[in-house]
């Protein structure tokens, strides 16, 4: 039996400069206190801070990954030392509650590693690169019909990445607040209560920050992981809209708890 699964590696960049590496540390540690928190109601996962400045995640579905990834780059601390995630997804022959991440050898770890390392040779670094599964199914692995589309998808969904980058680098400080704040409470006029602002103040942050062609991105990006995974497992009882929606209402919620700390960051 086959279960569909996604993986990220985090890295950090400029991890190495002086006085952050101890800071840097503790926030990862506490960053996967929050992702443990953030994905008790969706299944077994497994993360783990490990070689200082890395967290490896792994975790049900194939959106949970980049769904994970993408806020924690919304809700991210250390602006000068922002992390890229180096991702994959498909099908392993195990539960993930089976999985040891110390000894796990795995073609999906391979590539989830591969992508990341891409990320850091390049000058103007992406935050997120997926690297898709090289292998073609088999009768032990009949699954990921995408495969023989595998290139296509690949450049397709990492030049859809590639054109948000261009959107999220483009935005000041308080458009890149009011994005956030956007993807965690969807509401205009809370947010302007919370920075003190007009709601036409929002609005116009809002638009001139292409804040909606950011988080339009990351949901187009989020339906089609889910439509390959429908494809994938089409007699599965598992809906994976329904487990994303979940795992974004416990995003969202934790995170308000936060948001002072987060503002004040």
């Amino acid at each position: 039996m086959n279960y569909p699964i996604s993986i990220f590696i985090l890295d950090v960049s400029n991890s190495s400069t002086e006085k952050m590496g101890e800071e840097l540390t503790i926030y990862l540690d506490e960053l996967v206190d929050w992702i443990t928190e953030w994905t008790k109601n969706i299944g077994p996962i497994q993360i783990k801070h490990r070689a200082g400045d890395e967290i490896i995640f792994v975790g049900p579905g194939y959106s949970t990954a980049y769904t994970i990834a993408f806020f924690v780059s919304r809700v991210w601390k250390f602006k000068n030392h922002m992390p890229y995630f180096g991702l994959a997804f498909g099908d392993i022959e195990k539960e993930i509650k089976e999985v040891d991440l110390e000894k796990w050898i795995h073609p999906l770890v391979k590539q989830a590693r591969y992508a990341n390392d891409l990320i850091k040779q390049e000058k103007n670094r992406m935050l997120f690169k997926f690297e898709l599964d090289q292998f073609y199914p088999s009768e032990a692995n009949p699954s990921l019909p995408y495969h023989q589309f595998r290139n296509e998808f690949e450049t397709l969904i990492n030049g859809l990445l590639h054109l948000q980058l261009k959107f999220i680098r483009k935005q000041t400080d308080i458009q890149e607040t009011v994005c956030s704040l956007y993807l965690i409470l969807n509401q205009q006029k809370v947010i302007g209560k919370l920075l003190g602002k007009t709601s036409p103040t929002i609005s116009s942050h809002f638009k001139k920050g292409n804040s909606e062609e950011i988080l339009d991105t990351f949901s187009k990006i989020i339906s089609i992981l889910h439509s390959l995974q429908e494809k994938a497992y089409p007699e599965s009882a598992i809906h994976p809209q329904d487990i994303n929606e979940n795992l974004i209402t416990s995003i969202r919620n934790h995170v308000k708890m936060k948001l002072k700390t987060l503002l004040d960051s």
